[in-house]
């Protein structure tokens, strides 16, 4: 594959990373209250991320601080926001409208995209986007029209739409950083940002009685969000976006339903489908149309 096609490759590499997210953000539900499972996800980043861009941030501060106002917002967007909400929503609504709602994020990303001036969609994109949204649609549904139709809308709904809006902005304002700055540094002053923005939030879910059981899944679980979801799918991602654009960007999306149906087959045991394979053809489909031209 060609070197202009690398952006891609760590598109595809966060999309999964990001849905082993989904799996083990579930599978901690009733260890971890949400927030304090967002808080202690970024908090295990930082750790990781401080020593290692250290140097680069003594030697771009000037250029960072410039910017404080873009990093800090896209801080409380990205890192504060768009879990926390997403781990919120799933207390109180189902994973299969959390999902349906979560791919409509390419939607979100081309509104935001035009209204900041920042292009618009071809009618290939276009096209794109609806062939790839059919396929998450059929992976959510299982191919069953009657469990689209019952789709219903309550507050864990209202709070995933939230989620979603924040990543939207989040992805787009990515393409406003300026050239010169390191993904590693940007990323680092946007998870302190975050974990400031959370601290309050977290101190008030303790004070309610909310309390993390500290096992080994947990621990596991919380290397896991922090290092591979937090660290390293952030990296790639905010990467690829500088280079492939937003609106391209977000229908990577789509793959997330995809990969996480297949680590529920591998880790919790579910069935794989005909429903799957057909949703796996749209969305190969829809990307490509999308990425080719």
């Amino acid at each position: 594959m060609r070197l202009s096609r690398s952006p891609y490759i760590l598109l595809v590499l966060s999309s999964l990373i990001w849905s082993g997210n989904f799996v083990v953000g579930r599978g901690l539900r009733g260890a971890v209250p949400p927030i304090s499972l967002a808080f202690w996800r970024w908090a295990v980043a930082l750790a990781i991320l401080l020593p290692l861009s250290w140097p680069i941030l003594r030697r771009q501060w000037p250029l960072l601080r410039r910017n404080w106002r873009l990093l800090a917002l896209n801080g409380l967007l990205g890192v504060a926001g768009f879990n926390t909400l997403l781990y919120i929503a799933l207390q109180s609504t189902t994973a299969t409208n959390a999902l349906l709602i979560d791919s409509t994020i390419p939607v979100f990303i081309a509104l935001l995209s035009w209204l900041f001036g920042e292009g618009a969609l071809t009618r290939r994109q276009l096209l794109g986007v609806l062939v790839s949204l059919a396929g998450v649609i059929t992976i959510i549904c299982r191919a069953d029209v009657r469990s689209l139709v019952s789709f219903q809308a309550n507050r864990g709904d209202l709070w995933v739409l939230l989620a979603v809006v924040c990543w939207a902005l989040y992805t787009v304002l990515l393409r406003r950083l300026p050239d010169g700055a390191h993904p590693l540094g940007v990323l680092t002053v946007m998870v302190m940002v975050g974990l400031l923005g959370l601290a309050p939030f977290y101190f008030w879910e303790l004070g309610q009685g909310g309390r993390v059981l500290l096992t080994a899944p947990v621990v596991v679980g919380l290397a896991y969000v922090g290092l591979f979801a937090s660290v390293l799918a952030f990296i790639m991602w905010n990467r690829a976006v500088v280079q492939v654009g937003a609106n391209r960007a977000g229908l990577f999306v789509h793959l997330m339903p995809l990969f996480g149906t297949i680590l529920s087959v591998l880790f919790l045991g579910e069935s794989f489908h005909l429903f799957h394979l057909s949703g796996m053809a749209l969305i190969f489909s829809g990307i490509y149309l999308t990425t080719s031209g």
